[in-house]
């Protein structure tokens, strides 16, 4: 499928629409073809023309099918013939193409008007929300583009799955859903990491479904994605600044004004700037249980890229490592196969070098090798807060059943790790004594 061709008939429908501020309806295009066509095309012709520019000038253009399929997450245009999309198991080339440069760069300019957004030779670059679509806008005009302009859509679909949902499609088992309840349950909190499209805000999501009914759960987020099953949840989404350059609203902004609306439980949809330093600080002063999703491939990355946008809220390494350790005690990583299927990955423990050091990690699971050393400090922090764990008094298939209640260290050797299977990745975050 390509975007009709161009003709001087359209394209003279289209300078009368611009120049008269015209809406772009089907009346009002069949209107203005008739106009500039002075009465010599039959309605064929007409017709033609008309599906022709509302392909252009409505929605996405020629990218609008694209965006509409139920699997759809991503549409990238990087050149007039080349469209792609990504249906969940990787990009493919589409048959979708537009006439030319000018085409491509109309679009995005037009979509980013759409967005409330300014996009030209002064301001060759655009991220941007278009509203009412859930569609998340990135646009680069040539030359910065040296190819020509690229356009990418992001299609945001609100995370509505719970956890039940989950360890049915296979992203965790049963004994990993169990553990992840009684994480929720013990009101530890937690991060959910992974790369782009791994599935970390649908965790997110499930896992606040899990909140208990009576508690009130504030989320701050950059996209409006987040949407769990739970009767009581405030959402507030950030805004960019208008084409005047006024009326922004930032991440940071509304994790300050979230701490005043007695939250429960607060969310932080994505943490990918200088709000780490507000959300942490929450978290360490009483606002227990909160939650939010990072980008980073692996756990043990977790410490240097919060590290790293703990820079831009003005927060030195040393202080952010400390509140790190005092703040959260679980991480969740995500991953994305080669096949699409999302699974949870890797557990892990966060403790502090030589313990007053930087918060480094230590393997607890992986889904590879099984549990580690760091199941026995999750436990403890679970039966701290009246929990217990899920797989306690459960029989060891390499051992006999593990006893209910931990002895001191100092007085029994350390038990071997035994290699359970399940499908659950988190990491606790503790601070050693000094």
């Amino acid at each position: 499928m390509s975007a009709a061709p161009e003709t001087p008939l359209v394209e003279r429908v289209r300078t009368r629409l611009v120049t008269s501020g015209g809406q772009a309806g089907a009346g009002e295009l069949a209107a203005a073809v008739r106009a500039e066509a002075r009465g010599v095309v039959g309605d064929a012709d007409v017709l033609t023309a008309v599906r022709g520019l509302q392909r252009e000038l409505v929605g996405a253009g020629p990218l609008e099918e694209l965006l509409r399929e139920p699997g759809t997450s991503d549409v990238l245009v990087t050149a007039p013939d080349a469209v792609w999309i990504d249906r969940g198991a990787g990009l493919e080339r589409t048959a979708v193409s537009f006439p030319d440069e000018d085409a491509v760069r109309r679009l995005a300019q037009r979509l980013a008007s759409a967005a409330g957004r300014r996009l030209d030779d002064a301001s060759p670059y655009v991220d941007a929300r278009l509203p009412g679509s859930g569609v998340r806008l990135h646009a680069v005009l040539a030359p910065v583009a040296a190819d020509g302009t690229c356009v990418s859509l992001r299609v945001l679909r609100p995370a509505r799955h719970d956890l039940a949902t989950l360890a049915a499609t296979g992203t965790v088992d049963a004994e990993g859903a169990a553990l992840l309840r009684a994480v929720v349950a013990a009101r530890l909190a937690f991060l959910v990491v992974g790369g782009t499209g791994s599935g970390k805000t649908t965790l997110l999501s499930a896992l606040l479904g899990e909140v208990a009914p009576s508690e009130r759960i504030v989320c701050v987020e950059d996209a409006e994605e987040l949407r769990p099953v739970h009767p009581h949840v405030v959402r507030m989404v950030s805004r960019p600044a208008n084409v005047e350059g006024a009326g922004q609203v930032l991440l940071r902004d509304l994790v300050r004004q979230a701490l005043r609306m007695r939250p429960d439980r607060l969310v932080v949809g994505e943490v990918r700037g200088g709000e780490v330093v507000e959300l942490l600080a929450a978290l360490n002063t009483g606002h227990d249980g909160g939650a939010g999703t990072v980008h980073a491939n692996a756990p043990r990355e977790v410490p240097a890229r919060l590290e790293a946008l703990a820079a831009l809220g003005g927060l030195g390494p040393a202080a952010l490592h400390s509140q790190l350790a005092a703040a959260v005690q679980v991480i969740l990583q995500v991953r994305r196969g080669g096949d699409g299927a999302r699974t949870l990955d890797a557990v892990g423990i966060l403790r502090r070098r030589d313990g007053a050091g930087e918060v480094v990690v230590v393997p607890a699971w992986t889904r590879g090798d099984g549990w580690a050393v760091g199941r026995a400090d999750l436990a403890a922090m679970l039966r701290e807060r009246g929990v217990a764990p899920p797989w306690e008094g459960a029989p060891d298939p390499q051992g006999p059943p593990e006893p209910p209640e931990p002895a001191p260290p100092s007085l029994v050797p350390a038990r071997p790790p035994r290699a359970v299977s399940v499908a659950a990745g988190v990491a606790v975050l503790h601070r050693e004594p000094a």
